[in-house]
């Protein structure tokens, strides 16, 4: 990243979070904060957003032992992607990773932070993972860190959220006024405190995640695929050999030749150095931030890229997949595969083959796709957004500007 990322602190959302509720609390603060960054056109990459959500999304007293609610989590992050999708499709703004001046590339990362409770006063940012890839607010304070921009909204939840954020902010980098950046917040819509019975059950986190796909072109519908798969991963301690694992089977280039524009499909090494740049920004927990750029731990075996985070206790490796199982019928130690609503077929035909070898199938977990349904403010323009932010339709843009 040449130019510094930008923060956007979201409080927490709506109760009961649906798709309209979350789009009147959380498409006003969006749209001023890509609309400001659009315009400065950023730097030869474009900007980069992280868009941190602050809530209490952890269940679990002692720090090594948090856990979530997968289905509630996912469909929150499917939910934020879609309003980023649709508001980047009204202001034609590119959303993919270094697609140039003028492009937003939006990560959103949840923090688990409850607004309700007060924060210890002599509380210190450092960095203090627990067993799963969401940490707390010291802990992203104490890693994120500098920002071009703070954005923050302009409502109650909001100013509360700040004030906690800059507390802990103090000593690790020096604002000017300018940088702090003040967005409409939106409707605060809550209908009273959760019953027992409305309260999300928790999901048995994994050691071995797996995930496939072509990841070109790496946009809201790849990230919020891979965002949610890593939010499975249980993380160990840092004292252990055996790091939990996430696999990604990144489509090879020979089965790409035909696709649509196929001379646009950008090549595998690049997808999966996007693709773990991309993920470096949920997992990666370092003092230091991103001054001088970040460090990644990255070597190729074979044919294979593989990062390592958080002392060594979380290892992403990416496949090149030839075939439509790819290491999901060649490696036996696997426990969850993550899909979305387009290759759900892929899934069972995974666990069809597995069956046939005589392994245990892999518990399968489906990723809400990205949809305008629900969204206010709907035009022509948003109706069509999921085939504008496509791998084929950036790959057809770009094409036309070549002409």
């Amino acid at each position: 990243m040449a130019d510094l990322p930008s923060l956007l602190l979201l409080p927490p959302p709506p109760h009961p979070p649906s798709r309209l509720a979350l789009n009147a609390t959380y498409e006003p603060p969006l749209k001023a904060a890509l609309s400001r960054l659009k315009s400065e056109k950023g730097g030869k990459d474009g900007a980069v957003l992280i868009v941190a959500v602050a809530s209490p999304i952890l269940k679990g007293q002692f720090l090594r032992h948090k856990s979530l609610s997968w289905p509630h989590a996912q469909s929150i992050l499917a939910d934020l992607y879609s309003i980023i999708s649709v508001i980047c499709a009204e202001l034609s703004i590119p959303t993919d990773l270094h697609a140039g001046p003028g492009s937003v590339d939006a990560r959103v990362v949840f923090i688990d932070h409850d607004l309700s409770k007060p924060v210890a006063a002599d509380l210190k940012p450092a960095i203090k993972p627990n067993n799963t890839v969401i940490v707390d607010l010291a802990t992203f304070t104490a890693a994120y860190h500098p920002w071009k921009y703070i954005f923050h909204t302009n409502n109650e939840p909001g100013y509360q959220l700040l004030s906690t954020y800059l507390k802990l902010l103090e000593g690790i980098q020096t604002l000017k006024q300018s940088q702090l950046v003040v967005v409409d917040g939106g409707l605060a819509v809550s209908l009273g405190p959760q019953s027992p019975s409305e309260l999300p059950s928790q999901t048995s986190p994994h050691s071995v995640v797996c995930l496939g796909g072509t990841f070109d072109h790496l946009h809201p519908g790849h990230k919020l695929l891979l965002t949610a798969a890593v939010l499975l991963l249980k993380v160990p301690d840092k004292d252990t050999s055996d790091p939990c694992k996430f696999v990604i089977g990144i489509t090879g280039d020979e089965l790409l030749k035909r696709k649509k524009y196929a001379e646009f499909v950008q090549p595998w090494d690049e997808r999966a150095t996007n693709t773990i740049e991309f993920l470096a920004s949920i997992l990666e927990l370092s003092k230091d931030g991103w001054k001088g750029g970040q460090s990644l731990q990255v070597s190729r075996e074979n044919d294979e890229l593989v990062a390592l985070f958080r002392n060594d206790t979380i290892e992403v490796r990416c496949v090149v997949i030839q075939d439509a199982y790819g290491p999901t019928i060649t490696t036996e130690n696997m426990d969850a595969l993550v899909v979305s609503g387009e290759t759900r077929s892929g899934g069972n035909a995974v666990n069809e083959k597995r069956k046939e070898l005589g392994w245990r199938q892999l518990e399968t977990f489906e990723v809400d796709v990205l949809d305008a349904e629900g969204i206010v403010h709907k035009s022509a323009d948003t109706q069509s957004f999921a085939t504008k932010i496509s791998s084929t339709a950036i790959r057809k843009l770009k094409a036309e500007s070549h002409t």
